[in-house]
């Protein structure tokens, strides 16, 4: 039963955020239960300062509310406030002040957000609360960003894969001495497979909403409404317990196949082998940890083969930990940059997911209902699109944040921001992403079903992947030139005569013309009539 423990004079006063959800938080590791309360507070600047998902918010409301259970079960007094209390302030600020009021705690203590604006909000509760506020470092990451920080400074670019073998020797996850198993640190030349035709995709696993969740979706539905997304589908894991079935049923049915199909699309097929495990990664119903030594046992016992247990070992030990590492070494001022001085408006289609590119509207009607697309449709998709066509990174990161149930700004910000939209100038990424529709046909189904011909190069049905890639590359010739990476492209691009290059320049301009950045006036809900 959630409530409030009786008011008066407490120890420490322990507040927990939404994405903090694991005993082992380093705000939670000396927690005297006699003397002690746990703070958890629904508050609604969280659900709105974007407007997230009802999905994003759905799981983490219904997951704080059954890890508060958990803590009462276990004899520990905690203090939740619902988003529904009437004097519910709204905020962070307000309700630990409110707290502090009722409990007269001795200390605050909390465990250092995963985001910037958190983290400043943090500075100034040790000036305004009144007792003393202890922030501790966050325990849930194998690298400290104090480490990170350290093996960054001097260095213009960060590469992931540098940063990677330095942890696979730091944790010893797929080592053998100090050589990595296999004699390889990646294997992801064997990760690129389209999926067959035909091919048997794996029953996944979901879990039906509790009384308790249920409560949370109808006041979701209720409060956030007006939301990007949908509420019929959902079925995340939102305890512990059930977010160990998923990954036990991830490492046992989908990893043996991981690698190979990790880079493919399919119609209707949203979840292929992928873990769907990082929203309660992210949430801490699960550790890094445990996920990444899950996956190495499964190889070391035969039941996955080496290049799919390290694929999806490298995408949490390598990239999860490097991004997170990245954001708090750059910030804030890495969020700024623009490197390419993209500014193109967002497509209204990024939300109605009305377009007649099928790639896209296949990706946002996946994310709409589930608040999820698998990485490649992410960066190689609607990522590729927002880069070719030179959309302004701001409004970008901002439509990745709210639209997916794993996104906090941590994680977002330098993948967005670096990988996608190469707007930091190649910290992250030595080169932009950038691809014709070749590579999506290559990887999809997508385009057998496209009113747009993959194979057509110009005019009125050519996939307007083609044209923009190159218009891109024309576009950004002083910036990009010269980059080693981007030789051959350039080196193609040289041999266009000037007819062929004024026709790219045409195509693309009429195409990023017709495009819409806000609905129509008949526009209702979630319809509109963007149909470019």
């Amino acid at each position: 039963m959630l409530g409030k423990p009786k008011a008066g004079s407490c120890g420490t006063l322990r507040l927990i955020l939404g994405d903090q959800l694991t005993r082992r938080v380093s705000s939670l590791t000396d927690l005297d239960p006699e003397r002690d309360v746990v703070l958890l507070v629904e508050v609604r600047d969280e659900a709105t300062y974007v407007r997230h998902h009802k999905q994003k918010i759905a799981f983490l409301f219904a997951a704080m509310r059954h890890f508060a259970a958990e803590l009462t079960a276990e004899g520990i007094r905690v203090d939740y406030v619902c988003l529904s209390d009437p004097d519910n302030t709204g905020s962070f600020t307000g309700e630990l002040e409110r707290a502090v009021a009722r409990h007269k705690p001795e200390r605050v203590t909390v465990t250092e957000p995963g985001e910037w604006r958190v983290w400043q909000m943090m500075q100034d509760w040790r000036e305004s609360l009144g007792p003393p506020v202890d922030i501790r470092a966050d325990n849930r990451f194998l690298c400290p960003w104090e480490d990170f920080a350290g093996w960054a400074e001097g260095r213009h670019h960060l590469r992931m894969e540098t940063f990677y073998r330095g942890m696979r020797r730091r944790t010893g996850l797929l080592m053998e001495g100090g050589e990595p198993v296999g004699g390889r640190w990646n294997y992801d030349a064997e990760n690129r497979k389209r999926l067959p035709k035909g091919h048997a995709l794996p029953d996944r696993i979901g879990f039906q909403p509790d009384a308790v969740t249920r409560e949370v979706i109808t006041l979701v539905e209720r409060e956030f409404g007006d939301h990007f997304g949908d509420l019929a589908s959902f079925s995340w894991p939102v305890t512990r317990t059930d977010a160990l079935a998923a990954l036990r049923h991830f490492i046992a049915t989908c990893l043996p196949t991981f690698g190979d199909y990790q880079d493919a699309m399919k119609t209707g097929a949203p979840f292929l082998y992928h873990a769907l495990i990082s929203p309660a990664l992210n949430a801490g119903l699960l550790t890094a940890e445990e996920i990444c030594w899950a996956a190495e046992r499964a190889f070391r016992e035969g039941a996955a083969p080496l290049h799919c247990a390290e694929g999806f070992i490298r995408q949490i030990l390598g990239w999860r930990e490097y991004v997170r590492g990245l954001y708090w070494a750059r910030m804030p001022e890495y969020r700024d940059m623009n490197a390419l001085g993209a500014g193109r408006a967002l497509p209204w289609f990024y939300w109605s997911g009305e377009t007649k590119l099928n790639c896209i509207a296949q990706v946002v009607a996946d994310t709409r209902a589930h608040a999820y697309a698998h990485h490649i449709q992410r960066l190689m998709v609607t990522g590729n699109f927002a880069l070719i066509a030179g959309l302004d990174p701001a409004q970008v990161e901002e439509w990745y944040l709210i639209v997916f149930a794993d996104a906090y700004e941590w994680v977002e910000l330098p993948n967005v921001h670096g990988m996608v939209l190469w707007a930091d100038g190649g910290v992250m990424g030595s080169k932009p992403y950038a691809a014709s529709g070749a590579y999506i046909d290559r990887m999809s189904d997508y385009c057998g079903s496209c009113a747009y011909d993959v194979k057509v190069k110009s005019g009125a049905t050519a996939c307007p992947f083609n044209y923009l890639y190159w218009n891109f590359l024309i576009e950004n010739e002083d910036k990009l030139a010269d980059n080693p990476r981007m030789a051959m492209p350039y080196r193609t691009l040289r041999g266009f005569g000037d007819t062929r290059r004024a026709e790219i320049r045409q195509d693309a301009t009429t195409f990023l013309r017709s495009l819409a950045s806000k609905p129509e006036p008949a526009y209702k809900g979630d319809q509109t009539e963007s149909a470019v």
